[in-house]
């Protein structure tokens, strides 16, 4: 579930709001994007992937996380290396690599047909 925009690194480009497909996000007074219908997040992470600053997290949860968590937290989540994790192991962002194959699948042979084994 969709837990965190941060303010701090958020560049107002709306790409989270175009690509949320249950409008989970409206645009507030600054320009930043706000979580306005939280219960209708169904933690597809796609606002997440297409950031390109890194400014959300999802907790990989269909309820939202305890208040008392870093993951309401930028400055912590930054600092744990959750704060773009996602789009990192996927290998979306510039200069990024997928973090793992194996997150992302086995990997295919160049025609795509067969699996390759090393």
């Amino acid at each position: 579930m969709i837990e965190l925009v941060s303010a701090q690194r958020c560049i107002a480009c709306d790409k989270c709001i175009k690509v949320c497909p249950t409008n989970v996000f409206d645009r507030g007074p600054d320009g930043v994007p706000v979580v306005a219908r939280h219960d209708d997040c169904q933690t597809c992470f796609q606002c997440e992937a297409n950031c390109p600053v890194d400014a959300l997290f999802v907790a990989p949860y269909t309820h939202p996380v305890p208040d008392n968590t870093t993951a309401h937290d930028a400055d912590a989540l930054a600092e744990t290396g959750l704060l773009g994790s996602y789009r990192e192991r996927i290998g979306w962002g510039r200069g990024r690599t997928p973090g793992s194959r194996s997150a992302i699948g086995p990997a295919l042979d160049p025609a795509g047909a067969n699996v390759i084994t090393s």
